[in-house]
């Protein structure tokens, strides 16, 4: 885990692997679309209505595709510094795939909508308990609306206090950019004890 940068003869550029990871339908491909500066890469398959049992929305969703691999971004946010955004499925029956998709990674961000917010369990105890890989949490704002108190949000997904919180509008690039810096910032924040607690030893 961690950034990884350029030969010291070419320009210093560095890079780094980003996770967007959440329940079924909470935003991840409108986020990892809205910021992305090629052509998103995604695995959209239409949904039948055989599916729409499988993996219920809320009425008026609007969804008809549904990702069944991943997406792929990238965006450049300075001139030495590039991100590679991975989104995962949300569905269950995918979820055998994070492990491969979190790999390398530098950071996450666990997507949530709060009219569903059971949906955002699992990735919220796979961050926590299955990966090594720092995450922040960002309340996707449908509609661009606030509902819900972030420290009720907190509460109701009972986040450790170091977790990051922070509402995000999936469909809006400056949103989303402010989001992935404070998911590196966190990745930052927890690799610095380490480096200090290392250089005492």
């Amino acid at each position: 885990m961690g950034f990884t940068s350029s030969p010291a003869s070419a320009p210093r550029l560095a890079s780094a692997k980003i996770v967007v990871a959440g329940g079924f339908g909470v935003g991840k491909t409108t986020m990892v679309g809205a910021v992305s500066e090629i052509p998103p890469v995604n695995t959209e398959a239409w949904m039948t209505q055989a599916a729409r049992t499988v993996d219920p929305l809320t009425g008026g969703s609007g969804k008809v595709t549904t990702t069944v691999a991943m997406d792929f971004g990238r965006v450049t946010l300075a001139e030495d510094l590039v991100l590679y955004l991975f989104g995962t499925p949300g569905q269950p029956r995918f979820w055998q795939m994070w492990d491969d998709l979190s790999r390398g990674a530098s950071a996450a961000v666990v997507l949530v909508d709060t009219r569903r917010l059971d949906v955002s369990f699992p990735a919220v105890d796979y961050f926590e308990n299955d990966s090594d890989v720092p995450f922040a949490v960002a309340v996707n704002l449908f509609d661009g609306e606030q509902t819900h108190r972030l420290d009720d949000v907190r509460e109701a997904l009972r986040l450790s206090p170091g977790v990051p919180l922070l509402a995000c509008d999936a469909r809006s690039r400056e949103s989303v950019v402010r989001t992935l810096v404070a998911a590196l910032r966190h990745t930052m924040d927890t690799a610095a004890p380490e480096r200090g607690g290392a250089a005492a030893r």
